[in-house]
């Protein structure tokens, strides 16, 4: 099956080094992150359309695709827009710019930034309604009253950017899956070794050297730890539920992080206008689900995007050369795989039915993922696509990939990849 009427593919492009939360990005907000970015994605060339995101929202615009672009200084007859899907942010950006190239547009640039150490503080609705009124009516009332303002008087950022319906954060929910699916802290400890041991090991081979521009306050990522153990993991406490039955830590988590990501989605002609070399896989096909997550979890999703894509190309697990999985939390990753692997779950929650074999757990997140790496929320999906494209390259042509991106909501977001 191919989803789109002509073949489109997706081009490995640049993103900053992805900094701790507090540390040496934190004088940054999106937009100011991501001008240094689209201006060297565009010093290679020229996109037809650039599509860009954020996820934690700011009162100073409203339109941050069209802000970078501007900001940056570059061609303003190139239209731009936003996207935005929580953590699959840059994904759906990829999406939606694959559903739109042909025609007069070949070339997309797509992707996300976040700076999460300086989430915005709000007035609280009621609170903004009476000071906006006293702006009309009564401009000296109105300053005594932003004088006058208390905490309980703003929308703080105090629970982590929780669910805005459950008023739980994504550790909060992990910890129930985590429980329900009896992933054990020793497991996620074990993962989240393995993610910082490859990330490590990726940034001192070389790996992600042309796929992460210098920043003068930055070189490289600075959440990978090369100095790790199993035993540190396992001293640290639980992060969010602190009852003794936690197993979610700051260790087996995604960390704070600023960053922002980028990407190409191109046709044919579109691929022809990128320098040669430039890593890049057909984007065969896509999936995008939504469960109830009071039934089945806020990061869940996945496990059933990820059956319903393959079915639909007759691929079993082991016809997947690369698994590219995002790791909001070590657990998060576990449980969708252990969802996978259960016998029955395919057929009676996924609705499919269909053999898809043993899980090829010696493919997944082979130069680390986001436990290490970090999660800025809209740079992390075109970070997985880049970083699944360049490691594609290397495999035998043909060879198949999924690109995996939970999301708060209870999202997932699936792309298959293909070698050319």
């Amino acid at each position: 099956m191919q989803r789109y009427a002509r073949k489109i593919f997706v081009a490995s492009g640049l993103r900053t080094p992805f900094g701790r939360g507090g540390g040496a990005l934190a004088d940054h907000d999106a937009i100011s992150l991501s001008v240094p970015l689209a201006r060297a994605m565009a010093d290679i060339a020229r996109p037809d359309l650039f599509v860009w995101g954020t996820v934690i929202p700011s009162l100073g615009w409203s339109n941050i695709g069209r802000e970078v672009w501007l900001d940056a200084g570059l061609d303003p007859t190139v239209p731009a827009f936003s996207a935005v899907l929580a953590c699959s942010t840059s994904m759906v950006a990829a999406f939606a710019a694959a559903g739109m190239l042909g025609g007069s547009a070949d070339l997309a640039l797509v992707g996300g930034a976040e700076v999460m150490s300086n989430p915005p503080i709000g007035l609280k609705l009621d609170v903004s309604k009476r000071i906006t009124k006293l702006f009309r009516t009564d401009p000296p009332a109105a300053i005594a009253a932003l004088q006058a303002l208390t905490a309980d008087d703003l929308t703080l950022p105090v629970k982590g950017w929780a669910n805005r319906i459950t008023g739980r954060t994504m550790g909060d929910h992990m910890e129930e899956t985590a429980q329900a699916w009896g992933i054990t802290r020793e497991a996620q400890d074990e993962w989240a070794l393995k993610s910082h041991q490859r990330a490590v090991a990726g940034w001192e081979r070389g790996f992600f050297d042309d796929l992460v521009i210098p920043l003068p306050e930055l070189a490289r990522d600075a959440n990978p730890r090369a100095d790790t153990s199993a035993e540190k993991l396992a001293a640290l406490p639980p992060a969010f539920d602190k009852s003794g039955k936690g197993s979610l830590t700051a260790g087996n988590s995604s960390p704070i992080t600023d960053g922002a990501a980028a990407l190409w989605v191109a046709t044919e002609a579109g691929l022809s206008r990128l320098p040669a070399g430039t890593p890049f896989a057909e984007l065969v096909d896509q999936e995008i689900a939504a469960v109830d997550h009071h039934v089945d979890g806020l990061l869940m999703a996945p496990s059933f995007a990820i059956p319903r894509l393959l079915a639909r190309h007759g691929l079993r697990y082991e016809d997947v050369a690369l698994w590219e999985i995002h790791e909001a939390f070590a657990a998060q990753l576990l449980a969708n795989v252990a969802a996978l692997e259960k016998p029955g779950w395919t057929k009676d929650r996924a609705g499919v039915d269909f053999d898809f074999g043993p899980f090829p757990w010696d493919r997944v997140n082979p130069n680390g993922g986001s436990v290490a790496i970090g999660h800025p929320f809209a740079a992390t999906g075109a970070r997985d696509l880049s970083q699944a494209v360049k490691e594609l390259s290397a495999l035998p042509s043909g060879s198949w990939a999924i690109v995996s991106v939970c999301a708060d909501g209870g999202h997932g977001t699936v792309a298959l990849l293909r070698a050319p």
